[in-house]
């Protein structure tokens, strides 16, 4: 072997993908550097400006939910192509690349847990999944929590995140809201309650059903909450819109929210909402 080869200096190899994690993650809104430890123990919320970064359904029970507490009902189901659905690519297609990245079935995770002590039915939304939307098992997953919090005497927390219907099921995705609805109601007929939290974005035929007929709505900061998107209403009405048009704190103003909530004091807020609609002894009297 010739001694500039053996001493020439060995590249090391680099391959696709890494094991080694990401140590920092850049906020979208003020553009600083975070080290991930800190967004975790500040709920994935930007401590420089308050930003709130959208979170996995999974993340989410970690954040919304007491540790240890949630035990998984969803994940039996998986969507079908009912339709032999095609654009760019096959639904089947779409599906499964969805289905790895998340590793759940569809775009909704639903159990019980428990918020601050009080047990919970949870519906959590997952925006990483096709844009959170709307198909038949998302539809059908949420009547069956709603239903069966009713059987069990439990209220529901609604986490939506989404970006309407999925248009790949077309009809049979509309379908979801009306089932969804009437599946509400049996929540109602019990007297239990139903808390919706809106994080960023809530669109589409999502917004038009169950996740603003609840009891109470929250709202994430900043958080895009509406039916047709901004630019698509400026385009219709060939105005401008105002200013933060469709976010969390405008709709506040306006009343279609109740209250806007950091997500770092969500989880105190919901129990002491939680308490006051089951009219639990101490918080009915405080309230």
């Amino acid at each position: 072997m010739a001694l500039d080869k053996f001493f020439r200096r060995r590249r090391p190899q680099t391959t696709e993908s890494s094991d080694i994690p990401e140590l920092w993650s850049k906020c979208p809104s003020c553009k600083e550097n975070i080290y991930n430890k800190d967004l975790e123990q500040e709920s994935y919320v930007c401590p420089k400006c308050g930003f709130h970064h959208r979170l996995s359904a999974a993340r989410r029970v970690s954040v919304l939910l007491d540790e240890g507490s949630f035990e998984q009902r969803s994940g039996t189901l998986f969507p079908v192509d009912l339709l032999n659905f095609v654009d760019t690519e096959t639904y089947p297609e779409r599906l499964a690349r969805a289905q790895r990245k998340t590793g759940q079935p569809d775009a909704v995770l639903t159990g019980t847990g428990r918020v601050l002590g009080l047990p919970v039915m949870a519906a959590i939304m997952d925006f990483e999944f096709s844009g959170g939307s709307m198909g038949s098992v998302v539809g059908e997953e949420i009547a069956r929590a709603a239903e069966t919090a009713a059987q069990q005497a439990l209220p529901l927390l609604l986490v939506a995140a989404s970006g309407g219907a999925r248009m790949q099921e077309s009809a049979l995705s509309l379908m979801q809201m009306a089932k969804t609805t009437v599946a509400l109601e049996a929540l109602s007929d019990r007297g239990l309650p139903y808390i919706s939290v809106l994080s960023d974005p809530t669109t589409g035929g999502v917004t038009a059903s169950f996740a603003t007929i609840a009891d109470v709505i929250v709202a994430e900061p900043g958080a895009l909450i509406g039916f047709a998107g901004p630019r698509v209403i400026q385009q219709t009405i060939r105005q401008n819109l105002p200013e933060g048009f469709q976010r969390a704190e405008f709709l506040l103003e306006h009343g279609m929210v109740d209250l806007v909530t950091d997500r770092r004091e969500q989880r105190s807020v919901l129990h002491s909402l939680l308490s006051v609609l089951l009219r639990l002894p101490g918080e009915a009297a405080r309230a």
